[in-house]
């Protein structure tokens, strides 16, 4: 087998390099500094690529990386990588959101206390020489029993809140993703808006990533929703705050200042328009990860998620693709064949352009993370028209063509201890497939309502029939004399409707021959041949 190929495209620790190179699997080349052309250049060889925040992975570059299969970026934000190309493109996505947690958190909350008591003007006037008047000028604002606002609480957020609680201050929250339940276990007031969280604040820090969404989600209108003299502090991505709406709140003096780590435009201008306030500033040129222990960490957490990746499929933190870590692939792996198998079976059986597809679990498979054996289905469905799609790419796919992925759990009780129930939806009609796993084998045991049970894979012929005697000795007569042997044959019938389903897998694919002759027969109604 050749081995995988991975580029370090910037700095990352030796460490992480050396858990790749030390790997028999896996060749290594860091190669830092790479201009735009020269990545275009090399990228076709290699199956997964590291970065930090230098290397700039444009469409232009996942087009010409047609073996790349992973990217790992050494740090959380991945504003450098075009996260729509990658997935259309089949490439995962990975960040690294645990290696810079404490670091990040730690210098927003000096950066607050630093704002709030003068830390950088006072040190210069210090060194200035003019130790009385500094004393005199810079008067503090004391953050105990003040109001915090916390817009995102990943992580980051989480750690930046236990330590504002250390220090007395009262925590309100905004994330679109927090339950009551886990608010109440932080001791934090849940906001349902920006706006809730941000009215009457006295400190506000950011904790969420830059999307279209979140772009100036401080603005002149929620800076007026803070209290006379709040301050604000940014570590997370530049781009989040108004830099003029701010600078004019804090002239006016609904503002006190702001304590930035990042900038809308990096490197910020020398007459940066927030650069001469006089007081309540603080500054740093994005040094949220800049740790000695954060550097260390986020780069070998990287290269550890990226060999684990291309050696044995484990898939941890990514951004465009259910994470799934080896316990988690343990658990659910055997689910994955089956669930291609559905998804095939589908576009074979079913209604062509449906509207979606929904894959609903019963029992005990239904308490395991689902997300990937979904998106398996949705995978095998769809690659059965179109040559492009992958395991990563196929949502892009079927948003593309107006199908949409529906997943449900469903407590209903069925004759399988465990059940996976692939169904597609056009209009009214419905058409359904089910499967589950006996012992250790894989069995497809539901075509449309009719219980049957066959292998996920191999050469079938799929017959509707009257229900009446003769056919599936005319099936049998015609089949031998094509010298075609039946490996299984399955029966369902539809008494009130007065209708059958015969499954039959054979050694070898039906011909056309025996198909159009199935066809013709009489009290036959319809015949398909599948190749799984």
């Amino acid at each position: 087998m050749s081995k995988k190929r991975i580029l370090v495209s910037d700095p990352i620790s030796e460490i992480g390099v050396e858990a790749l190179t030390q790997h028999p699997d896996l060749q290594v080349d860091v190669n830092t500094g790479l201009t735009p052309e020269a990545l275009l250049e090399i990228i076709g060889d290699y199956d997964g690529l590291i970065i930090r925040s230098q290397t700039k992975v444009t469409r232009a570059v996942l087009e010409a990386a047609t073996n790349l299969k992973v990217i790992g970026r050494a740090g959380v934000g991945v504003d450098n990588v075009d996260r729509d190309a990658a997935t259309d493109n089949g490439v995962i996505v990975m960040n690294t959101p645990t290696g810079n947690t404490i670091s990040t958190a730690e210098l927003a909350f000096t950066l607050m206390l630093s704002a709030a008591r003068n830390i950088g003007p006072g040190h210069a006037g210090v060194l200035a020489g003019e130790f009385p008047a500094a004393r005199k000028a810079f008067k503090g604002i004391e953050i105990y029993t003040k109001r915090l606002a916390v817009i995102g609480m990943g992580r980051i957020g989480t750690e930046f809140v236990k330590r504002a609680q250390a220090f007395g201050m009262t925590v309100i929250a905004f994330d679109p993703f927090l339950t009551q339940a886990r608010a109440d276990q932080l001791k934090v007031e849940l906001a349902e808006t920006p706006d809730a969280a941000l009215t009457g604040a006295d400190f506000v820090t950011l904790h969420v990533p830059m999307t279209p969404d979140t772009k100036h989600i401080i603005n002149a209108d929620r800076l007026a929703l803070m209290n006379k003299g709040a301050i604000v502090v940014n570590c997370a991505r530049g781009g989040l705050i108004d830099e003029p709406a701010l600078r004019a709140a804090i002239d006016s003096g609904h503002i006190a200042g702001c304590g930035l780590d990042v900038f809308e435009d990096e490197p910020p201008a020398s007459d940066h328009i927030l650069f001469d306030l006089p007081k309540h500033t603080a500054f740093t040129p994005h040094l949220g990860a800049s740790t000695n222990e954060a550097q260390e960490n986020v780069g070998i957490q990287v290269a550890e998620q990226l060999r684990d990746f291309l050696t044995s499929g484990e898939i941890r933190n990514a951004i465009n693709m259910p994470s799934l870590d080896a316990a988690a692939l343990d658990e659910i792996g055997g689910y994955l064949g089956l669930a291609k198998s559905l998804g095939k079976f589908l576009a074979k059986l079913g209604p062509v352009s449906p509207d979606s597809i929904r894959v609903s679990f019963h029992g005990a498979v239904a308490e395991k993370d689902t997300a990937l054996v979904s998106r398996t289905v949705l995978h095998g469905f769809l690659s059965e028209s179109r040559e492009d799609t992958n395991i990563v790419n196929c949502p892009a796919i079927a948003k593309e063509l107006g199908l949409e992925l529906i997943e449900s759990t469903i407590n209903a009780t069925t004759e399988y201890s465990e059940l996976i129930v692939a169904e597609l939806n056009k209009g009214g009609e419905k058409f359904r497939l089910a499967g589950t796993i006996i012992g250790k084998s894989p069995r497809i045991v539901e075509i449309d309502k009719l219980y049957v049970d066959t292998n996920i894979a191999g050469n079938f012929l799929i017959v509707r029939n009257d229900d009446r005697p003769g056919i599936v000795g005319l099936i049998g007569t015609q089949l031998a004399e094509s010298q075609l042997n039946i490996a299984n044959l399955s029966l369902a019938r539809n008494k009130s409707e007065g209708n059958a389903l015969t499954v039959i897998e054979l050694d070898s694919p039906a011909t056309q021959e025996i198909i159009d002759t199935l066809g013709a027969a009489a009290g036959v109604i319809s015949v398909k041949a599948l190749e799984i």
